[in-house]
């Protein structure tokens, strides 16, 4: 994004003498989310944009002129995709397919090519971009903390063929080395574990309270009530209890990457 919208914006809200904070109590935002727009890491969504406007008085200038984005993502996942830019701590649990963060462009062409109805190559195109953007997450070294968790299944399940999967556990293989990232493997010896009945992220912020995200098929809900947060948190953390250290995940993730190159 362009950053000329976001300086703008500072500069609005420094001549009305807010400070971000409360510019963010006044627009019922985050702070943390104010900095991102202003430093042009994030793009309000419409409703945010019309906030700031009433806010800061400035009529519809923020709602009219908001960055043209090209963002194909599901529409249940729109909601999600905001928190995930926010979070300072994200925790995956993968039943199926490596978390989107952490895939490789190869990869992430397999996983969204099998969507049904069938998308066109331009839109593939699309949906493959934006997951690619969302990795971008990664490049700050510190933030977001990111842990995930995988099913085994995730590993043995053959997405793309060989060569693509050998490529993408190389690539998650890179992240734990690097300390980017903390991956743990529920192995298939365990038998039935908490989380077998979906996909699970758990979202924490700056300056704002948890949430957590689950979806199935052509389905995703947030989920933000306290109560239901505190029961999937307490779900993951039983489930990473089971889970295998680090140490020997890491060592998993390798052989079966190797494994895969074998059979290229």
């Amino acid at each position: 994004m362009s950053n000329i919208y976001g300086e703008w914006l500072k500069a609005q809200r420094e001549a009305a003498g807010l400070t971000q904070q409360e510019l963010a109590t006044a627009a019922v935002m985050t702070r943390s989310h104010i900095a991102h727009i202003e430093a042009g890491r994030r793009t309000p969504s419409k409703e945010d944009a019309r906030r700031l406007d009433k806010a800061l008085n400035t009529g519809d200038v923020l709602s009219s002129f908001l960055p043209d984005e090209d963002t194909a993502v599901a529409g249940y996942f729109e909601a999600a995709l905001q928190l995930e830019q926010q979070a300072t701590m994200i925790r995956e649990f993968a039943l199926s397919f490596i978390p989107g963060i952490l895939q490789t462009e190869r990869y992430a062409r397999a996983v969204l090519s099998t969507s049904f109805p069938p998308v066109g190559e331009e839109e593939c195109d699309r949906l493959v971009v934006t997951r690619l953007e969302r990795a971008k997450i990664l490049e700050d070294p510190v933030t977001p903390v990111v842990w995930a968790l995988l099913d085994e299944a995730v590993l043995r399940r053959v997405v793309g063929g060989p060569e693509v999967m050998a490529e993408q556990l190389r690539r998650v293989v890179e992240l734990v080395e690097s300390g980017r990232v903390r991956v743990h493997v529920l192995p298939f010896g365990l038998g039935v574990h908490p989380l077998m009945q979906s996909m699970l992220t758990l979202l924490k912020f700056e300056d704002q309270p948890p949430v957590a995200y689950s979806e199935g098929i052509q389905v995703g809900k947030i989920h933000d009530s306290p109560a239901m947060v505190d029961r999937l948190e307490g779900t993951y953390d039983l489930a990473l209890g089971d889970a295998m250290p680090l140490k020997e995940s890491l060592a998993l993730l390798r052989a079966t990457a190797k494994d895969y190159e074998h059979r290229e």
